[in-house]
């Protein structure tokens, strides 16, 4: 690996490392999920402005698709959060690259290999224990909210795969704006945060997400896109760590299981691609 891989590689873990605190720093937040994701989102969207200066992009369907499907993808990783596990969270969030494989090639002619036909049956019976003997109705529905934030991010990327040459920085700048404008109304009939809570927020919005977000579109510049999506797997490792580490909290036996499947699923598909393949990111939660 060259100097300049080496540094590339390590912006893309650190972009993993700031995006991993979102678990913990969502979990010790005392506002209501919706109040939170509201936040985060419209401080983010400052932060992008000023860290990108975006174009006003072309308006298509499928650019219109990827901003709502990542403004869905923000609000929704958010609820899982607090109604479930932070591993369980981001793990079946992580899932979204098996909508990916499993739907680009009827959507978007990419061929179905036999590689991606058994990563998927692996991360699918992985995706199934997080399920086995769980019955906290509660954090089964934080669970089924994590699947669909999940296949948000899924069609979040064939969108943007659709439209070649669409600034990924775009779609999430303005879903940023939108999933705040479109909480803005319940935000509205709340108490403001807590000032602990407003420092939670500020952190989430300006480091989780924008500066994450520069250091791993600085860090593609030199790496591969296999090594970006092997590189980028620190964030579903570290994210249920900082909060065992800090809150106690701790996924099931099954779900640990599971989520080992899913990771290892997922990490032998990306070894056996090619470095010229579109990267599959992180979801951008």
């Amino acid at each position: 690996m060259t100097t300049a891989e080496r540094r590339g590689a390590f912006l893309v873990a650190g972009a993993a490392l700031l995006w991993s605190s979102g678990g913990l720093g969502i979990k010790v937040i005392s506002e209501p999920a919706l109040t939170v994701a509201c936040y985060r989102s419209g401080v983010a969207a400052v932060a992008l402005f000023a860290l990108f200066r975006p174009r006003y992009p072309r308006l298509t369907p499928a650019f219109a698709l990827a901003v709502v499907s990542y403004a869905a993808c923000l609000t929704t990783f958010v609820i899982a959060t607090k109604w479930t596990t932070a591993a369980n969270a981001i793990f079946l969030q992580y899932s979204g690259v098996v909508w990916i494989l499993l739907f680009s090639p009827r959507l978007l002619h990419e061929p179905l290999r036999t590689r991606d036909v058994i990563a998927i049956g692996l991360a699918l019976g992985g995706m199934a224990l997080f399920f086995a003997g769980r019955f906290d109705t509660h954090a089964r529905m934080g669970d089924g909210v994590a699947l669909v934030s999940g296949l948000f991010f899924a069609i979040l990327v064939m969108s943007l795969r659709h439209q070649r040459g669409a600034p990924a920085e775009a779609a999430t700048i303005w879903g940023s704006v939108l999933a705040a404008l479109a909480l803005l109304p319940v935000v509205a009939q709340s108490p403001l945060p807590a000032w602990r809570s407003v420092a939670v927020l500020l952190f989430l919005g300006i480091f989780q997400i924008a500066g994450a977000y520069a250091l791993f579109l600085r860090g593609l510049k030199t790496v591969t896109a296999v090594q970006a999506s092997l590189v980028g797997m620190v964030e579903p490792i570290a994210n249920p760590i900082w909060v065992f580490l800090v809150l106690g909290e701790r996924p099931a036996p099954p779900a640990a299981l599971g989520a080992a499947v899913v990771l290892g699923a997922i990490a032998w598909h990306t070894l056996g691609a090619r470095a010229a393949d579109a990267p599959l990111t992180p979801p951008p939660d």
